[in-house]
């Protein structure tokens, strides 16, 4: 596979590569790739969420999301990519992270057109949004091309399925006790 070239616009806070949301400041880097229409992405987001939020805050972890669009083809409005394209919108007002819980809390079903324009501009509220900055992004579409760029940087990394988890480079088990161990291993 080629990679396209990066995106002209990428969201605030964005890796180096352009292929993520980096958040935190942490020495230890973690790299979880998800899908907000990937039902597992969400069972990790739920669980695993609060315990990576504490990493975080405890400075031990900085923590790269990068959202796929693997399950475009499930859903009938290419849902993962504007999903993907919204929380870019977040992370340029710096509310990814709890964008993304919300987009997860309101996971629509893999088959259906998912969260409508309105619907996914109506969780910023719920993340802390200003209202007005956010509707603009989303309505423009300005990270529309940025999921198909993430996907494939992902997949030319080896990346088949989401969730998957990296600590350094490393897989481990999308689950938050798995995460913890491999991040005390790389600390220690």
């Amino acid at each position: 596979m080629t990679t396209p070239p990066m995106p002209s616009r990428v969201p605030a806070g964005a890796t180096s590569e352009g292929d993520g949301i980096i958040l935190g400041d942490g020495p230890v880097r973690v790299d979880a790739f998800i899908d907000f229409l990937c039902p597992y992405c969400r069972r990790f987001e739920l669980s695993s969420g609060p315990a990576l939020a504490t990493m975080l805050a405890q400075h031990r972890i900085n923590l790269a999301y990068h959202p796929m669009n693997f399950l475009d083809q499930a859903s009938t409005t290419r849902y993962s990519t504007r999903a993907a394209a919204a929380s870019g919108c977040a992370a340029d007002s710096g509310r990814f992270l709890e964008y993304t819980h919300a987009l997860f809390v309101h996971q629509p079903d893999e088959g259906s057109a998912g969260l409508s324009e309105s619907e996914l501009a109506a969780l910023a509220g719920e993340a802390g949004l200003p209202a007005q900055p956010f509707a603009s992004c989303l309505g423009e579409g300005l990270y529309l091309d940025w999921a198909p760029y993430v996907t494939a940087r992902a997949a030319d990394a080896g990346v088949t399925a989401t969730p998957t988890v990296l600590v350094v480079g490393v897989p481990v088990r999308a689950e938050h006790e798995a995460i913890a161990r491999a991040v005390d291993q790389v600390s220690a």
